[in-house]
């Protein structure tokens, strides 16, 4: 137990060492048609994924691989330099269908128990908001999960993930390329440019996801890449 939070111990052997210490998070939908189906796929063997938790909807937390332990649940990914992703975070999977499935909100009682997850696991590591990400941000060409219907406001609100941009910044009138430069400062891989637009909308401009540079895209690109008095914590 963690904070009030209640753990049913699933084990997966699907893990092996770390080699880099932990400086992320990372959320995924399990996106499959229940989670029963997704305990079981994650902890079986010839499988060869997993994650450290899964949350099912009803808010109840599956731990499956230790923290100290590399699960396997991001893949060939990047994010920031590290292109060892399991090796340097915690990953989480949020029972949901998913976009193959029947993609929906995620409820109340699920995000009530990711929240305080989230925050433990991120206080506990010293995991700036920055690096508390979607499977998508990691994988932009091959993944779409938590997904646009994901509440990443309920998470930035408490500062356990980046926030929307709010200023109103002019537009900084960068060509194509160079919206392309700074979304890989920002820590996108942008060998599939087109993919790394759309992932960079999913999470911060969800309503409109449709792969291409425009002057609002400019704008919140420029506002999460500018200095915050608060800084990046």
């Amino acid at each position: 137990m963690h904070n009030g939070l209640v753990f049913l111990d699933a084990p997966s052997p699907n893990f092996d060492e770390r080699a880099l210490p932990v400086t992320m998070i990372v959320l995924h939908y399990t996106g499959m048609e229940s989670g029963e189906a997704a305990l079981a796929r994650l902890r079986d063997p010839e499988a060869k994924v997993s994650a450290h938790y899964m949350v099912e909807e009803d808010g109840t937390i599956h731990r499956l691989v230790p923290e100290e332990k590399r699960a396997w649940h991001a893949g060939r990914s990047h994010w920031r330099g590290i292109t060892d992703v399991n090796s340097a975070s915690v990953g989480i999977e949020i029972v949901n269908p998913g976009h193959d499935h029947g993609y929906r909100p995620f409820p109340a009682e699920q995000m009530g128990a990711l929240i305080p997850l989230v925050a433990e696991i991120k206080e506990r590591y010293g995991i700036t908001r920055g690096n508390v990400v979607g499977h998508s941000d990691v994988a932009p060409a091959r993944k779409q999960d938590p997904g646009e219907l994901f509440n990443w406001h309920a998470l930035a609100r408490l500062r356990l993930a980046l926030p929307r941009p709010t200023r109103n910044l002019m537009d900084p009138g960068w060509p194509d390329a160079g919206f392309i430069m700074a979304l890989e400062r920002f820590g996108y891989d942008v060998s599939d440019e087109e993919a790394a637009i759309t992932a960079f909308q999913r999470r911060f401009r969800p309503e409109m996801i449709d792969g291409e540079i425009d002057m609002e895209c400019r704008c919140l690109l420029l506002a999460l890449l500018l200095p915050k008095p608060q800084g990046d914590d």
